[in-house]
């Protein structure tokens, strides 16, 4: 990864070393390349979409799973985990083929399901994880002294897994960011930002997929810093 930055702001177009003379005009190119910004704006649709249908579904899986005790559980479990511990070459295979079994025709929409399987998955781990160390007692005073329910879960309950539940997002959207096995099969005419950097680099390394790949490695960085701060937080509290 150090050596893409270093030839991101290389003079030269072919990538050669050492670098002679150094030069930012890379990255004016990559922001006037449509393909690829058209490509990174479906990646940051599909990557927000997925991250709230991995908090929707993955929260409420977390809770069914740490407070409820009901036939399947086990099995439920481990439905869930199933696309997160599956190369993600089978999830994609799989269910393109379920897709095109089905009629549906591929699109962002299909990649956004694609992304939700497993992101949902991420979400639970994270949030579930966090409700294993919150102290029960806490909500029990809470509707001792006369909350609802809903009122401890929102005055009590989600300020104490809120670190988590931001970890996971933040989490969730930069994997989805990143993610290109599953995009690869469920791709239709809209590519995401991996699936169009894969199809340029076929053609050659061009100095412009160094200048995209820098910003992502560097905002990929950021994030899972600020995850793993968030992380050591909650396990601190």
């Amino acid at each position: 990864m150090i050596v893409v930055v270093f030839y991101s702001f290389s003079e030269n177009a072919v990538n050669s070393f050492p670098i002679r003379e150094w030069s930012t005009k890379w990255y004016g190119v990559m922001m006037r390349d449509t393909a690829l910004l058209d490509s990174l704006k479906n990646s940051l649709i599909v990557a927000v979409a997925g991250t709230l249908i991995g908090l929707l579904l993955g929260i409420p899986a977390a809770f069914a799973v740490d407070r409820f005790h009901f036939p399947g559980k086990a099995l439920f479990e481990r439905i869930v985990l199933l696309p997160m511990i599956l190369p993600g070459i089978i999830t994609g295979v799989s269910m393109m083929s379920v897709f095109v079994l089905a009629g549906v025709k591929l699109s962002l929409i299909t990649i956004l399901l694609g992304h939700g399987t497993f992101l949902i998955a991420v979400v639970m781990t994270q949030v579930y994880a966090r409700l294993k160390r919150f102290n029960r007692s806490i909500e029990e005073a809470s509707m001792d002294l006369g909350a609802t329910r809903m009122k401890t879960f929102f005055r009590i309950t989600l300020p104490n897994i809120r670190t988590a539940i931001i970890g996971a997002s933040l989490l969730s959207f930069t994997l989805s960011l990143d993610e290109i096995a599953v995009s690869y099969f469920l791709t239709g005419r809209d590519l995401t930002l991996p699936v169009q950097i894969w199809a340029m680099l076929r053609r050659g390394i061009t100095p412009e997929v160094n200048a995209i790949s820098t910003m992502i490695f560097v905002f990929s960085v950021v994030m899972i810093v600020i995850v793993t701060r968030l992380t050591s937080e909650k396990s601190e509290a």
